[in-house]
This record gives C-alpha cells, sequence and structure tokens, in this order.
C-alpha cells in the first residue's frame, strides 16, 4: 500500500479535505461520489480486480452468457434515492422489467403472482383483495416518503412520522402473523411472507411484516427490475459516475493494515464488523468495539447457477413471466425450513430464491437460459457430499416445473465458504452483513444515533449499517452525508 499513515489537521488554506475509502463495493462507491461531489478528493483501495462487490456479472458457462454473481434483482435499487440523484441512467444503467415482479408457485393450484399496480394484484386476490389493498394502499401511494424513512437510520426523529407512525403498527408484528389476521386464503399469505423471507429470518419473528409490506409494495410501485446486461452494470454507472467526479478507484489493493493508507481527514470503511476489528490501525472507540464485538452473523446462502436448453417448465406458465420466484410451499413450511436453517440445520425442503433476470433482459445468454438460484442454508454450511444443495434445488425447482431437471446442461455451485472466500463481507454466506433477526434489523450496527461512526474521522458504510443489505448504495451516502455534516 502507498504511503504512511500520517493523518492531516483539520482544513488548512486551501488543501482539500482527504477521504479514502476501504472496499469498492456499491457502498464504498457511492460514498466516494457523495464526497468528490462536495469538493473532496478520495481514493478507492478494492482487494479485487474488479470494484462492485457483491454487485457485479460475469461469464460462468462461457461467452455470450452473464451469470450475476451476487444480487440479481433490485427492488431497492430502481427506488434508490442516491441513484436517482447521482442519474445513474447518463452513465448507462438501465433497468428491465418483467410482466410480473413476483410469483409464488403452489403445488397443483395456480400460482400467486404479484402485480406491477397494487389494483390489479388486489383483483389477482379475490376475497384478500380489499384486505391486501387496505395493508399495502398508503405505502404504495406514499412509497417516496416510506423509503426516505426507512433507508436512513432508524434511531432518528423520521422525515415522515405520521407515515412511519402508519407503517409501523402492522409492520411490529411477524409476517406470518399478520397474513393469518388479515388473510383467509394461502395465496395472499404466501406473497407477503415470501417477501417477508428477504431478511433471512423465518417469517414467523417479529417486525418481519415490515420486510413482507415494504418489498411487496415496491414491486407494486417500482417493480423489481434486473439491470440490463447484468448487475455489474449498476457497479460500471458508479464506477463511471466516480471517475467523472475525478475519484481515484485503486483494484487490486488489499488493505491488511489502515496505517499504511496515505493520509486523510476521513476513513470509510464498507466492511462489516468482525473485519474492522480485525483489521490494524482501526482508530474507534471501545464503545464501538463494545458493540461488534456482540455482533452476530446469520444465516448464509449456498448459490447454484444453472444454464438450460430452455425456460423452465413452470406447471403455471405464468410464473414463466416473472423475474423473481419465491420456491418452498406453503407459509408453515418454508418457515420450519428458515427456523432449521437458524438452528443450524439444512432442511430437506430449503426456501429457494430463483431469478430469471432473461425474462426481463433477454441479452443474458446467445443461446439457452440463464437460472440464478440460492438456498437459505445455515451459516458457514459444508455439504455432506458433493452437489448435496443444488441437489435439494433441484428438487424443490422440480416439485412446482416437472422436467427442470431435464433440461439442465450445466451448473455452477459457490458454497458460503466460497462466496467469503470471494468477497470477504460475506462472512459464513450471510449477504446482509449480519442477522436481520429482532431488533438488530433496527439497530445496525448496534444501539447508537451515529451509526456511520467508529472513531475520530473513522465511518463504516456497509451491510451492516441502516438501512441495511441490497444494492442500493444508501448506505455508503447516508456515511458521507454524516462525515459532511461535522
Amino acid at each position: 500500500m502507498p504511503g504512511t499513515f500520517q493523518k492531516p489537521a483539520a482544513e488548512n488554506g486551501h488543501r482539500k479535505q482527504r477521504a479514502v475509502i476501504v472496499g469498492g463495493g456499491h457502498n464504498g462507491l457511492t460514498a466516494a461520489i457523495v464526497l468528490a461531489r462536495a469538493g473532496w478528493e478520495v481514493e478507492v483501495f478494492e482487494k479485487s480486480g474488479t470494484a462492485g462487490g457483491a454487485a457485479t456479472s460475469g461469464a460462468v458457462f462461457g461467452s455470450g452468457a452473464i451469470v450475476d454473481y451476487g444480487a440479481a434483482a433490485h427492488p431497492f435499487g430502481v427506488a434508490s434515492p442516491i441513484f436517482h440523484e447521482l442519474d445513474l441512467a447518463q452513465y448507462g444503467l438501465q433497468w428491465a422489467h418483467s410482466t410480473y415482479p413476483l410469483a409464488r408457485p403452489f403445488d397443483a393450484a395456480p400460482a400467486a403472482v404479484l402485480h406491477r399496480s397494487l389494483k390489479e394484484t388486489a383483483e389477482e386476490l379475490g376475497r384478500d383483495g380489499a384486505a391486501w389493498r387496505r395493508l399495502h394502499g398508503h405505502i404504495v401511494d406514499n412509497i417516496d416518503d416510506h423509503l426516505a424513512n426507512f433507508l436512513g437510520p432508524i434511531l432518528r426523529f423520521p422525515a415522515h412520522p405520521l407515515r412511519m407512525a402508519h407503517f409501523g403498527i402492522p409492520g411490529l408484528a411477524s409476517a406470518s402473523t399478520l397474513s393469518k389476521v388479515l388473510f383467509r386464503d394461502e395465496r395472499a399469505r404466501a406473497l407477503l411472507s415470501g417477501s417477508a423471507v428477504h431478511a433471512i429470518v423465518p417469517p414467523s419473528q417479529p417486525l418481519t411484516a415490515a420486510f413482507g409490506t415494504l418489498f411487496s409494495a415496491l414491486g407494486m410501485s417500482r417493480g423489481w427490475p434486473v439491470a440490463v446486461g447484468g448487475t455489474q452494470a449498476i457497479t460500471d454507472a458508479l464506477v463511471t459516475a466516480a471517475r467523472a467526479h475525478g475519484v481515484r478507484i485503486h483494484l487490486n489493493s488489499e488493505v491488511t493494515d489502515l496505517r499504511q493508507l496515505p493520509a486523510y481527514d476521513a476513513l470509510v470503511l464498507n466492511l462489516t464488523p468482525r473485519q474492522i476489528l480485525q483489521l490494524p490501525g482501526a482508530d474507534i472507540t471501545p464503545r464501538s468495539r463494545a458493540r461488534f464485538k456482540n455482533w452476530r452473523y446469520g444465516t448464509g446462502v449456498f448459490k447454484v447457477d444453472y444454464l438450460l436448453t430452455e425456460a423452465v417448465p413452470w406447471s403455471d406458465p405464468r410464473v414463466g413471466q416473472a423475474t423473481t420466484v419465491h420456491v418452498g410451499g406453503s407459509v408453515a413450511e418454508i418457515d420450519h425450513a428458515e427456523k432449521l436453517a437458524h438452528k443450524g440445520v439444512l432442511a430437506k425442503k430449503p426456501f429457494v430464491m430463483v431469478c430469471q433476470q432473461q425474462v426481463a433482459d433477454p441479452t443474458r445468454a446467445e443461446s439457452g437460459h440463464i437460472l440464478w438460484t440460492y438456498a437459505h442454508v445455515p451459516h458457514g454450511y459444508q455439504e455432506q457430499y458433493p452437489g448435496e444443495v443444488a441437489g435439494l434445488i433441484e428438487a424443490q425447482i422440480e416439485r412446482f416445473a416437472p422436467g427442470f431437471k431435464d433440461i439442465i446442461v450445466d451448473k455452477q455451485s459457490t458454497s458460503p465458504r466460497q462466496l467469503e472466500a470471494w468477497n470477504p463481507n460475506i462472512i459464513g454466506g450471510d449477504i446482509a452483513g449480519g442477522t436481520m433477526a429482532g431488533l438488530r434489523v433496527l439497530l445496525r450496527p448496534g444501539l447508537t444515533v451515529h451509526p456511520y461512526r467508529l472513531g475520530a474521522g473513522t465511518f463504516m458504510a456497509s451491510g451492516a449499517t441502516p438501512p441495511g443489505a441490497g444494492v442500493h448504495g444508501m448506505a455508503g451516502a447516508n456515511a458521507a452525508y454524516d462525515i459532511l455534516s461535522l
């Protein structure tokens, strides 16, 4: 690493203030752009040869086939206030939508589908339509106000307190309980609980109703699109924007000791708590260290990408018109599988997240079809035998798409350990940067009104800080605005 650690004095004459950012993921890049636009000199140090972290794509099955290495569909990306402010479209980012944002197949029954409008979704749900409309209507109609409330620190006076109060009452419940109280049929219950499982905790846990309603409302207002050309396109737009504002990005530059960094006025760590504690030279307060020592990582994911001869033969053809598919059966079955994973046991019928990006973006493959999947597994899970988890994923999909196994040409499995080796922020396969169970979904990274501040001039911006995981850049933006406020 260049230079010797020598933290400069405060603003002196006409010297520009300088920021150093460790980690070139979407949060690190977003923080860099916000600071550079404010007149700071900014350098980003990224350990890999490509910026973006989990927001990257590439060829797994040869040329002409694009696979998202990490994140796939982006309800928060398309709705992100900072992405909108940065106008990433001018840097090449395009979004693509499918007919349906989300589908939930069932055994021997029509699938439940989420439409891109509240009206159509409510009509789809029949006798539960009115209740669905009452639960989601005020969120869909005021989605930007709700995003302003939730895409920042929770321990603050909300930007829209009345909206927060309206949202918060049902959101405090578990998705399972709220769906049982409000809905009479399994299809509406399954849509809500499936969206709630994006928190990677059992839908019977408190506060998961907030996830379910917000994710569903995003689908019915902004959609759940994919980035044209792969998730890499989001990173490419951020990199182009950063360089346009003078940010210097150093690739293949792993930081192993913060004391070796160039002098800075502000240091932003796009890392999770465990990594920061292990990094020499971290200037963080004893209180921050205490919070970090209590930080817990959650359930992992086991990723399997497929190359298929044709589109998945879902029993309900409408599922094939959805970008995101929640595979797992009934609400009770999914809750059981999530509880087992949380306890360290692999379910025989795990919850499987499926993304069919090609439905919205045909450029993903010149021939054949790409299918992106992952199953929720215990933290750091190691297979009992090769192909164990892929076999379970395939059985779950085959259950709702007979003949699926016959169209598989190739597959690429990535275990929790392999995910962590690729991106150290994904500890044990935890893509959220720390468990989202209970109050930890609100108190990230612990009980503090300054979640981004670690010490004098040192800040954190990752999925372990508000608003949590997802490719939206808001943790980076919030950390940068915190720096500018001092």
